[in-house]
């Protein structure tokens, strides 16, 4: 086993801008970091088996969750169950840093929602 980090981990793109890197990924678990620039947000979906617990490092993200608004500051995180409809988003200023853990792993298990909970930013 050797150590992780963005430096080494395998990257992604996502959105408008947006970065993922997979820090640990296995059949049973997914550790992402991600970076949102300002001003940046996700389409609304939902997972139909991944429990997500995301965690802000660094910066301020807001999770539209089943149409309330967590807002959450570094040091500060928030479980998604599943078939739970979410939608992450950052309306500040400076970039978010934030770790998405899934249990199992979301990718593949999206699914996109018409619907944006009626949240405005």
């Amino acid at each position: 086993m050797n150590k992780i980090s963005t430096e080494n981990a395998e990257h992604y793109k996502w959105g408008h801008n947006c970065d993922g890197w997979h820090l640990l990924r296995s059949d049973h678990l997914s550790v992402i970091q991600e970076r949102m620039p300002p001003g940046t947000s996700e389409i609304p979906h939902y997972h139909d088996r991944s429990r997500q617990f995301f965690y802000v490092i660094s910066g301020q993200l807001h999770i539209d969750l089943e149409g309330a608004v967590h807002t959450l500051e570094a040091k500060e995180g928030l479980e998604i169950r599943p078939k739970s409809k979410h939608r992450v988003y950052n309306s500040s200023a400076s970039e978010a840093l934030f770790l998405v853990i899934s249990s199992p792993p979301s990718h593949g298990d999206r699914i996109q929602t018409t619907r944006d909970n009626g949240v405005t930013h």
